[in-house]
């Protein structure tokens, strides 16, 4: 399973940006996917899930302003994310597991940069 990241970019707090996460090879044992983001000295954090069946989680310092779906036909995951905020900075990463809880993750992609200025 390849997964390749695009949608990165610079915005201003308050902005909005949609990343992609476009899925290739055997993709059919794969039970959910997600997103998790790194800040520059911190740890990788869950983001946002979806599972195979399309159920969705979030972070509680996302929910409301960020949403996690697919277009199953095209085997992408996006991310939308609006009222961007400075502390959503950081090198986000698309993931896939076998597992539906995500117990462990399988594969990553090669990550995108998300900056949001003050």
């Amino acid at each position: 399973v390849q997964l390749v990241e695009s949608g990165g970019g610079l915005v201003q707090a308050g902005g909005s940006l949609r990343l992609s996460c476009a899925a290739s090879g055997n993709i059919f044992s794969i039970n959910a996917m997600g997103w998790y983001r790194q800040a520059p000295g911190k740890e990788r954090d869950l983001v946002a899930t979806i599972t195979s069946g399309g159920s969705t989680s979030y972070v509680d310092s996302v929910k409301g302003r960020f949403t996690i779906f697919r277009d199953s036909a095209a085997n992408t995951m996006y991310l939308q994310m609006n009222s961007l905020k400075p502390e959503d900075t950081a090198v986000y990463y698309c993931a896939a597991s076998y597992y539906i809880d995500m117990y462990s993750i399988d594969y990553w992609g090669q990550g995108t940069q998300v900056t949001v200025s003050s």
